[in-house]
């Protein structure tokens, strides 16, 4: 499926290499150390947005002046994230969304089934939080509400799907994620052990 869809999508990830080679000096892809199945370290690829930079900021908003103009058109399609296509050829479509170390590696108890999972391009966290970033960008202290708030509900979003995965689950995931990020709306409610699955932070939330 992933081989398909860099056939399918290779003019669009060459036009987009060649417009960062040229509006932003430096590499082409970004490359980042996440943590995926058993709590393994992993590259993940996606297309550079900021410009070069050491920084170990695990949380970035959209006012991050490292950001690129072009870079947060990147962002906002989600054009920036197709390069995880290469990474899926190793791994699975749907599961969860790999996060920096400190985080997936840290899990206590019943929550280190999911280290079960191969990380994913979208599962129910993705689905429920398709732009954490705007969520973020409302909060005085985005990182504090992400370690406190947003990440311990992804844990109990994923949690939920390792317990109950399977392949019709799988297809709604995709369906109603493509959804989101093309209409901003779910197409399809979905029910997981008789329990409806959505976010505890909504957009319009104030936190």
């Amino acid at each position: 499926m992933a081989l398909v869809a860099l056939i399918v999508l290779s003019p669009l990830l060459v036009m987009t290499a060649l417009a960062i080679k040229i509006l932003m000096p430096g590499p082409v892809l970004f490359k980042h150390q996440r943590i995926g199945r058993f709590a393994q370290p992993f590259t993940i690829y996606k297309f550079r947005s900021m410009q070069l930079n050491n920084s170990t900021v695990s949380v970035t908003l959209s006012t991050d002046q490292r950001i690129t103009p072009f870079g947060h058109f990147l962002r906002r399609s989600k054009l920036d994230e197709l390069p995880q296509l290469l990474n899926i050829l190793k791994g699975d479509v749907v599961g969860p969304r790999s996060d920096v170390p400190g985080y997936y590696d840290t899990l206590v108890g019943d929550d280190q089934v999911i280290w079960q999972l191969r990380p994913g391009l979208t599962g129910l966290d993705r689905m429920c939080y398709p732009d954490e970033q705007a969520i973020l960008d409302k909060e005085s202290d985005p990182e504090r509400f992400y370690d406190e708030k947003l990440w311990p509900d992804k844990v109990r979003l994923n949690y939920l799907y390792a317990r109950h995965h399977n392949s019709c689950l799988d297809a709604l995931i995709i369906l109603n994620t493509a959804s989101v990020l093309l209409f901003g709306k779910q197409l399809k409610e979905i029910q997981v052990n008789g329990v409806k699955v959505k976010g505890t932070f909504e957009m319009d939330d104030s936190g």
